[in-house]
């Protein structure tokens, strides 16, 4: 007796079977994938910037100290992006006259504040507070990598809610003495010592665990 359907109707029902099971894996889970990649997140991403600031120049090789540019890391919740004056500081002196420098002088002259790009940004929705971990002793590279090493600066970590979160629930891995908040290259001692290292600092600075929602939503 003749059938109704075709001999290889079976193989094609279970093919588009898996390829229906698999579209709608894949429309669940690759949103889920795609956010968690470094494209989005925009990691390891240098910017253009209006003026090719080298972090490597400045930080490694002169020696200049996070604050000295980013002064408000200490005292407000905003790390702030140097002034051209601060620039001019060093810059009317040093390089005075150099090409890429230019943008720099025209604004100083002109009183027009540079158009930085910016390279960790959180959204709106996001209260975060520099004073309040710098303070604590939770070091710059900590968040924002060895810019030491970097040409132009470029964003490191995820800034998800669960890489805030692991930090929040362990904060004594990421502490370090005051005096070492801006060094690129200080490690905690090994072992036990580390260990006791950083029992020490969360008592005497005083960490909390906040893991609360109204901590960076408000």
């Amino acid at each position: 007796m003749k059938t109704v359907f075709p001999a290889w109707s079976d193989t094609a029902f279970r093919v588009a079977l898996v390829g229906g099971v698999l579209a709608v894996t894949a429309v669940v889970v690759g949103p889920m994938i795609y956010v968690r990649t470094p494209f989005h997140q925009k990691r390891e991403y240098p910017l253009d910037q209006p003026v090719q600031f080298d972090h490597r120049h400045h930080v490694r090789d002169d020696g200049i100290d996070c604050l000295y540019c980013h002064s408000g890391a200490r005292k407000t919740p905003y790390a702030g992006i140097p002034a051209t004056e601060v620039c001019m500081g060093c810059h009317a002196q040093v390089w005075p006259d150099s090409v890429q420098l230019e943008p720099v002088r025209r604004s100083y002259f002109s009183g027009e504040p540079l158009r930085w790009s910016r390279v960790h940004d959180l959204p709106d929705y996001v209260y975060f507070n520099h004073s309040a971990h710098v303070n604590k002793g939770v070091g710059c590279v900590t968040c924002h990598g060895r810019v030491d090493r970097m040409a132009l600066d470029y964003q490191v970590a995820s800034l998800a809610m669960g890489w805030c979160l692991d930090c929040h629930r362990s904060p004594e891995k990421n502490l370090r003495p005051l005096s070492e908040v801006t060094s690129m290259t200080w490690q905690p001692p090994p072992g036990r010592a580390g260990d006791a290292l950083a029992r020490k600092l969360a008592a005497q600075y005083r960490v909390r665990h906040l893991t609360d929602c109204t901590t960076c939503h408000r």
